[in-house]
Formats: structure tokens, sequence, C-alpha cells
């Protein structure tokens, strides 16, 4: 593995989403990820079937491209025993399970931090080790209710709680948590301890809320839910058009000057109720209804064209399968390809953070160190590469085939039989 993070050995004992996430953010920077799952089934995902792709789950694979898979059994105390000898050179631990079992087993901070005191210990759970709620477990579902997400998100207050369509707290946890690795990281390079991370849902749902959290500490009055629009500026929203739907951000005065030339009505900059943007949030039914009532009489195509001359920020809303194939995703290398053993050639999404240095020649050209465009390391089989972290570990062939026979241990891998 290439990559700023390339060297950094970090051992996933994660399921699911919300740790796999940062594994998969820490692997496409270059870290070495060995993904520990507990048999008999190894991750949850590999069970989210369909979809699949040659019987594989296309959730799993979405997750765990770039890392290496270990299945043994973490109920058996040799189990243990093979994770804590893994754990001595490790960097990096992830674990998301619910507070409390990963030191039921022998695998909590405390002790880990003494067999390797240079060991960051990265832990995601549903509400964080402390407060009155640590020791309940935690959904992404749960966690958008708590949050307020959910208070805010959906057409109106009388209509019925609408969840964000995306794990968004999953996945922002997951990026949480590889921002503080990764923090952990810098800070052992100058200090040579490690540190435990620590972050959840929960909180994860909490910084999605600046903009409402910021209205409710200010004012005292929560906010409800405003369909597309935006809390603290308009337009700036979905309207209709004559076939479809269009997004427009006039959020600012330049802007809105723009869309009221865009459409042909100029006039709208010198109404009382639109004329700056505390009035048109005041008066944002109204402003919403004299645009729509304008938006719906074009195509989308049409007014994207006009909006763009005039310097409005606007688009389309796409289905996910036309934002895979939009040209800018291709483009940006947010879709990539592996070759699986089984599965063959899968897509997958990319990595969002992009790494530029400069050229080497005369001219200094600014290049693209990670863009690639087909990635080398696909998702793996359940137990694949058992053995050989096994013998890089200082196992023998001997006492791997052992713990193999006595299903301790489960190996995938067609080209290492012992």
């Amino acid at each position: 593995m290439t990559g700023p993070l390339s060297g950094v050995r970090v051992i996933e004992l994660a399921h699911i989403m919300a740790g796999p996430v940062c594994g998969l953010m820490l692997s496409d920077m270059g870290a070495d990820v060995i993904k520990v799952e507990r048999l008999p089934q190894g991750d949850g995902t590999r069970g989210f079937i369909p979809p699949n792709i040659g019987g594989e789950s296309a959730a799993f694979m979405m997750l765990n491209r770039g890392k290496r898979s270990v299945a043994l059994d973490l109920r058996s105390e040799e189990g243990v025993v093979i994770v804590r000898r893994l754990l001595q050179e490790a960097d990096v631990v992830i674990e998301n399970f619910r507070v409390g079992t990963m030191e039921k087993i022998g695998l909590g901070w405390s002790g880990l931090s003494e067999l390797n005191p240079k060991l960051v210990y990265c832990q995601i759970t549903g509400f964080g080790r402390t407060g009155p709620m640590s020791q309940q477990g935690g959904f992404d579902l749960i966690a958008q209710g708590y949050s307020g997400l959910m208070s805010v998100t959906g057409e109106a207050e009388r209509r019925e709680p609408v969840k964000v369509g995306t794990p968004v707290t999953d996945v922002t946890a997951g990026i949480l948590a590889a921002y503080g690795v990764v923090s952990a990281l810098f800070e052992r390079e100058r200090t040579g301890e490690g540190r435990l991370v620590d972050t959840s849902l929960f909180e994860a749902g909490i910084t999605q809320t600046y903009w409402q959290s910021a209205i409710a500490l200010a004012s005292g009055i929560s906010p409800g839910p405003l369909g597309s629009a935006h809390p603290l500026a308009a337009p700036y929203q979905a309207f209709r058009t004559a076939d479809g739907w269009i997004n427009i951000g006039a959020s600012n005065d330049p802007t809105w000057h723009g869309l009221t030339r865009a459409l042909g009505m100029p006039g709208l900059t010198t109404d009382q109720r639109f004329k700056d943007n505390a009035g048109r949030m005041k008066h944002l039914d109204q402003l919403a209804e004299v645009l729509g009532s304008n938006l719906v009489t074009e195509t989308t195509e049409t007014w994207l064209e006009r909006l763009a001359r005039e310097g409005v920020p606007a688009g389309p809303i796409a289905s996910i399968g036309e934002m895979l194939e939009n040209p800018q995703t291709i483009a940006r290398a947010m879709v990539v390809e592996t070759e699986h053993p089984t599965a063959g050639r899968v897509r997958s999404l990319g990595n969002a953070v992009k790494m530029w240095g400069r050229g080497t020649g005369s001219t200094k050209e600014t290049t693209a160190l990670t863009i690639p465009k087909v990635q080398s390391v696909p998702a793996p089989m359940l137990g694949e590469h058992t053995c050989a972290v096994l013998l890089d570990a200082g196992y023998t062939e001997e006492e791997v085939g052992r713990l193999l026979g006595a299903g301790v241990l489960v190996s995938s891998d067609p080209r290492k039989v012992l």
C-alpha cells in the first residue's frame, strides 16, 4: 500500500458500518488494515444480501475493499491470545462494540495500552464512553432521533418523522473516528504514547446540526423541518420545473439578483418582502410560491442554462445511478474498480480526499498522488489472509495448522494450504 499512512498497521475489530468506515478511510490513505472477523459468519454485512455480485455481498465489498481478513473465534481463549499478539506490533485498533464488551474478553483500552503503550485505541459506540447513556447500544436510526436530526428532516411538522436517507450518523462517526486516529498518530510522533479515541453515533448526529443548533442556542427556539429549504438563507431549496425538479442556491444578494434576472423578474429585488435575506426568510412561503409559479413553466435544462449565465448555483436532483455515471464523479475517481477472486470486476466508491504533490520536472507541475481508477486490493473473502497474517506475526506453519484444525481459525486462501 502507498499513501501518507503507508507503514501504519490497523487492526479492525469492528463490524457493520461505523467502524469499517473508519478502517476504509485509513486504508484509502495507505494503512495496512487487518480486519479481524468473528466466526462463524464474519462481519454482519456479509449477510446483507441482496444485492450480491457473484454470491458476495455488495454492501460488504463496498466498505471493506483494501483490507485483509483474519477469521477467528473471539469467544475462545486462544482467539483472544492471537488478537493480543497482533496488537503488540499494531499502531491502531478500531472497535465499535457496546461499552464494556472488549474489556470482558481482555481487549479493552487499559489492558492493551499496557501491552502496547504506542497503540491508538479507537472506540465508536452509540453514545460515548461516559454519561448516563454510555451503556446504551446504538443504531443509526436511534441516533438520528436522539441527536435532533429527524426533527428537522422532512416536509413539515405535521407529517410523520423522516430520517436522513443515508445512515448519516454511522458514516459521520466513521469519518470522525478516522480524524481522531490520525490526530492521535500525529501526537504520538511527539510523545511516543498512544491515545484512546472515543466518539459515537450520537455525537456524529449532533455535529450535523450546526446551523439548527446555532438557531436554538441563540433564540431558545428549536427549528423544525423545512423540506429542502435552508434555515438561515433564501431562496435555497428545490423547485418543480416543467419536467422535473431543480435545486437553486441564491442565498446571497449577488446570486439573488442573478436569479431574478434569469427569471425575467427584476422587480423582485425591490419588493419589500424580498429585499434582503431577513425579509426573504420571513416571507419564505410567499417567496417559494412566486418563484415556483415561474420555474414550473420551463424545463430543468432550460433553467440550468439561464442560471449558469447569471452565475446562480443550481443543479438537478440526480438519482444515485445518475450520480454514479456523472462525468465529474468519474473524473474525481469516486467510482473505482477491483478484481475480486470470486465476484470478478467490482465497482465501489472511491476516496473523497485527494493528495497532490509537486512534480519533479522543470515546470514542477502539480500531480495527483492518489486518484487511482483501479484499486489493486478488493474486499477480502472471509479469512482470506488468516494464514499470511499469522505467519507474519511469528506463528509457525505447525501452530497455524493446529489452530485451523481446532476451529479457532478459518482460512479461505486457496493459495496457502498448511
